[in-house]
């Protein structure tokens, strides 16, 4: 019965982080249109900084707890679609870090990258999200 509660919370922190990734350089899009030291750009500072603390943080924490957690639990250490998988959630906690980094850049004034490269950047969490299922889905190499 514990594999099912860990598998559900792990799922529901992950939907939750992912809808985080997604929007943040979204936010950062917005924030970069607004003028620098505007009243808007101050809501987006905001902005950036809730989605954070209340989303984007405690559900990495989350994912990553419950995740190690299922892991131990199903003892899946051994299998190669499984270190694929790590590797692919180790790269979204960098990508993640590089995006609370962005919005602390932002927050000083500092817009180190164009409205393209955001969109582009945006594209990361959906790519890692597919091929994290597919492994979890199918377990090729198992």
């Amino acid at each position: 019965m514990i594999y099912l509660w860990l598998k559900a919370g792990h799922i529901i922190f992950v939907v939750f982080w992912m809808a985080g990734l997604f929007m943040l350089p979204r936010f950062f899009v917005y924030h970069q249109e607004a003028a620098a030291g505007s009243p808007e750009a101050s809501l987006w500072v905001e902005r950036e900084g809730k989605l954070l603390r209340i989303i984007l943080w405690p559900s990495l924490v989350a994912v990553w707890v419950l995740g190690l957690a299922l892991a131990y639990d199903i003892g899946v250490w051994a299998h190669v679609w499984f270190h694929l998988k790590l590797a692919l959630v180790i790269g979204l906690t960098a990508y993640h870090c590089l995006l609370a980094s962005y919005a602390r850049a932002l927050a000083r004034g500092e817009r180190q990258l164009t409205g393209r490269q955001l969109r582009l950047l945006n594209e990361v969490p959906g790519l890692a999200a597919a091929l994290i299922i597919v492994l979890v889905v199918v377990k090729p190499f198992n």
